[in-house]
């Protein structure tokens, strides 16, 4: 695949995460380097979506391990239950969070984050990490584009 990504701008968040589906399954076809796979879906993420800040978290114990991210820079490690990202995994679902300073317990690795949606992604049937996205804006991430970003993950189970 080329390193060009193809998406229509007019197009709505949800519908260009949608549009990036098959583009990122060729990415990452045949590439077995799960840290690879996560620094290109980031960087076509940012690329394509625009938000703030956008990463990944890996289990490592009973704490999430910073993994490629296009952004500022981050928090390190979060322990299981902790923070929007901490009590994704915990919860085992996705948390979206459209102010994230009415989130108890939230974890601000940048004062300038106002909303954020976590996603837990899986190996073999078992949370592997999730991806994290925060925006600068309130209430900036829709339910609609969570929805399309889990069926992202879903398509990219095994590959990142």
């Amino acid at each position: 695949m080329a390193e060009t990504l193809h998406i229509d701008p007019s197009a709505g968040r949800a519908e260009r995460c949608e549009a990036l589906i098959p583009q990122l399954l060729a990415l990452t076809e045949g590439e077995p380097n799960f840290t690879a796979n996560q620094a290109n879906v980031v960087a076509a993420l940012r690329e394509a979506l625009g938000w703030f800040w956008i990463g990944f978290y890996l289990v490592e114990g009973e704490e999430l391990v910073l993994g490629p991210f296009q952004g500022p820079i981050a928090c390190t490690r979060i322990k299981k239950g902790k923070g929007v990202c901490g009590s994704a995994w915990a919860q085992n679902q996705v948390l979206l969070v459209p102010d994230v300073e009415q989130f108890p317990g939230h974890i601000a690795c940048s004062s300038l984050s106002k909303s954020e949606v976590v996603l837990p992604f899986y190996r073999e049937d078992v949370v592997a990490g999730v991806l994290d996205i925060d925006s600068e804006h309130l209430n900036d991430i829709s339910e609609a584009e969570a929805q399309a970003l889990q069926k992202m993950l879903q398509a990219l189970e095994g590959r990142i």
